[in-house]
């Protein structure tokens, strides 16, 4: 009998037996359709063989082995079952969550395949035409010209994201002799770039350091300050790849960072095939880029952390950017390091790999200083006439200030408005505010199903939670003490914009948050907006602190940055470091100066002293002395068991049992698990959590400690409606 062994998207850490008259080796990885209880499911097949333990008389027939679609190549498959040992979870789900949404469900293979992807060109007598040839009033058309003077090309994701018309536009300009129109698959394109920029020094430096390694496994950190070029080198590294016939992979952490580097990258490789991959994607449209990158088609790979799982026959270099971003982790479902994953993907293909940033995570600091991975630094501005901003403290305990705006931070944005200068004020807090409180009894309104308050979303009369996203209308009244006077308390992004409009009544101002950019094309209209010089004030969270180039924006002010030094986290403080780097990089990047304002009530704490010196390996340094002194990673290595249930002693007396029998013997002298804890965040989704650290001296102590006792805890009884799960090199505590 043929048995194959099938990969299914259930929490059992097995893989399930079928027979399979007619398969052989060749369909290992390829999807096939079996029946499971009364449902048919999607699986993956990972191995084919004439045995199996459960006996032939129970077996089932798989169904149908999608032969249209080739099979996920061997490497693919490894790299998941490296995922399903190191993070703890079921294969299957490993397996599942790697694959494209319409892979994972039983449907007709032909519904699933590509269609041809439409591509315009811009045609040599399209490049003579300028945008002084198109009516002013013709907003769209110039707007979609423009973008295809300075990319050559535009494809279909891109221009349906500017107007439902844009369409007939493209086909006008065709008409006219401006385009032509080609189709992207099937085909093959040959390669060739744009014209490139020569690299400064220090640039070229790393690019023949990168480039004399080609074919070898090295993990590179590249340390560049904000605007030295990391960008630069990445497409001069990559050149060099793609005319070897090598396909490139590039993570980025967050999806509102893919629109600028996919630009970027389709600039300077007009003619070479990319695909970009990110959750703004339908399901057909992820399928389509999967299937490109899988069979070759595809040479640059673009994408945030789930595209770490795209298959690439001819894998020649992965870059991960901003490498220290806590986005790179997945925080539910497979905990899984798409960071940690692509190092471990380079050496399976033994390819080099970039990471770059302008403040490298400890970790990765740490590689680099004890010779684990190659440093690379970039000390200066790309641009000859750019300089570092000059960053100064605004102390708070003696500067008044009106809606948390101090005069001095009033002041500066006066004068950047009078110098036509574009501003950024930064507060890392959406809504209008983040309490709404009571001054008669002090009752604050609070999520009835997490741990947490209720921000203040006053344009929309609203209380919403940002963990589990309930809403209900601001009350008129105190609900306790029936007290009218109730007000917000605290600043948050709505609230600083409406206080810049008070005074300010004649700039134009944008707010830029998760709130204001939900619609599909929100985000591309204002980055253009921005770009364009339509923005005098920029109102903003994370979302503006990293990645972007706003050439005129000269000032950036910071509001409300003390709130992460009393976090009980062990990484609030080098996450506030990083941040406050990237957004201060977000001034002076061109030929305009660039000044930083930063109001504090500590302003000779060690963390802003660093960064007015902007002297990130000296702070580095100290932190990973603290790091060392108080046993903490990444001198040291964390996994957390998690639990929650309906009540907290329920999961806290799991947490107690699970301890009661981990066995540190002799070969776990080394393992320490401390006391069973409520987590920071008790209750989250109506649900009461607790947790349970344990720490290692090393990794591979670590692992097989957690493979014998995640076998111990999965043995034990089901309890209802309890679910725990390990959480291997966790970010948060």
């Amino acid at each position: 009998m043929t048995v194959i062994h099938v990969a299914l998207d259930v929490p059992v850490n097995r893989l399930f037996d079928y027979l399979a008259p007619n398969a052989d080796s060749a369909d290992i990885g390829r999807c096939v359709r079996v029946p499971f209880g009364n449902r048919q499911l999607s699986g993956i097949i990972l191995s084919v063989s004439n045995l199996s333990s459960v006996p032939e008389r129970k077996l089932k027939t798989a169904g149908l082995i999608d032969q249209a679609i080739p099979p996920l190549p061997q490497s693919l498959l490894e790299l998941f079952e490296f995922c399903s040992h190191y993070y703890h979870h079921p294969i299957g789900q490993v397996v599942m969550n790697g694959l494209p949404a319409l892979l994972r469900k039983p449907r007709h293979t032909t519904s699933r395949l590509p269609k041809q992807i439409q591509e315009w060109i811009l045609t040599d007598a399209g490049r003579i035409i300028t945008l002084s040839d198109i009516p002013a009033r013709s907003k769209t058309k110039r707007q979609l010209f423009s973008l295809l003077l300075e990319n050559g090309i535009i494809t279909a994701d891109i221009y349906k994201a500017m107007s439902p018309h844009s369409r007939k536009l493209l086909h006008e300009f065709k008409d006219l002799g401006w385009v032509e129109q080609r189709t992207a698959l099937p085909g093959k394109f040959a390669f060739s770039t744009a014209s490139t920029p020569a690299p400064t020094t220090e640039q070229a430096h790393a690019i023949a350091e990168i480039l004399a390694r080609i074919g070898t496994f090295t993990p590179w950190l590249l340390h560049g300050i904000t605007g030295s070029g990391k960008t630069e080198v990445y497409l001069q590294v990559a050149a060099s790849l793609l005319a070897q016939q090598k396909q490139i992979l590039v993570l980025v952490p967050e999806i509102n960072l893919t629109p600028q580097l996919e630009a970027t990258f389709r600039k300077r490789f007009p003619n070479t095939p990319l695909v970009s991959l990110h959750s703004g994607l339908n399901s057909s449209e992820r399928l389509q880029g999967w299937l490109q990158a899988q069979c070759g088609e595809a040479n640059i790979i673009l994408g945030t952390r789930l595209a770490i799982f795209t298959p690439m026959p001819r894998p020649g270099l992965i870059i991960v950017d901003e490498e220290q971003d806590h986005s790179f982790k997945q925080q539910d479902g497979l905990r899984y390091s798409a960071r940690d994953l692509a190092v471990y993907r380079a050496r399976q293909a033994n390819i080099p790999i970039v990471l770059g940033s302008a403040t490298p995570s400890l970790e990765s600091y740490h590689q680099a200083r004890i010779g684990r991975y190659r440093l690379l630094q970039l000390h200066a501005r790309a641009i000859s006439q750019a300089v570092l901003p000059a960053i100064h403290c605004i102390d708070m305990r003696v500067t008044p200030a009106q809606e948390r705006l101090s005069e001095p931070i009033l002041d500066a944005l006066r004068q950047s408005l009078d110098q036509k200068q574009q501003s950024l004020v930064f507060i890392n807090r959406r809504g209008y505010s983040p309490v709404l409180l009571c001054k008669s009894c002090r009752w604050i309104a609070t999520c009835k199903r997490c741990s947490s308050r209720l921000v203040v979303h006053l344009r929309n009369r609203q209380l919403r939670c940002h963990y589990c996203g309930d809403q209900q209308p601001i009350t008129p009244a105190c609900p306790q003490c029936g007290d009218p006077d109730i007000m917000p308390f605290g600043h948050g992004t709505q609230r600083i914009e409406s206080a810049l409009i008070k005074q300010f009544p004649n700039a134009r101002i944008l707010r830029v948050d998760r709130d204001s950019i939900r619609h599909k094309a929100a985000w591309q209209t204002m980055l253009d907006t921005i770009h364009q010089g339509k923005v005098d004030i920029l109102v903003g969270t994370q979302l503006l602190a990293k990645g972007h180039d706003f050439p005129n924006l000269a000032l950036v002010c910071v509001l409300n940055a003390d709130s992460s030094l009393y976090s009980t986290d062990f990484r609030a403080e080098e996450h506030l470091f990083s941040q406050l780097m990237q957004v201060a990089g977000r001034a002076g990047r061109a030929h305009i100066p660039g000044t930083v304002l930063i109001q504090t009530e500590f302003p000779q704490h060690p963390l802003y002293l660093a960064l007015i010196r902007q002297d990130y390996a000296a702070y580095a340094q100290t932190q990973l002395k603290e790091r060392k002194s108080a046993s903490f990673p990444p001198f040291v290595y964390l996994a957390v068991l998690r639990a929650e249930a309906p009540v907290l002693a329920e999961a806290l007396e799991f947490l107690h049992q699970t301890a009661a029998i981990a066995t540190i013997a002799k070969e776990y002298a080394h393992i320490q698990l401390f006391d069973p804890v409520p987590a920071t965040m008790t209750r989250l989704k109506g649900l009461e959590r607790a947790q349970l650290l344990i720490q290692a001296v090393s990794r591979k102590c670590l692992q097989i400690f957690l493979s014998d006792w995640h076998q111990r805890i999965s043995a034990l009884p089901a309890r209802s409606k309890l679910r725990w799960h390990l959480d291997v090199d966790p970010l948060t505590l």
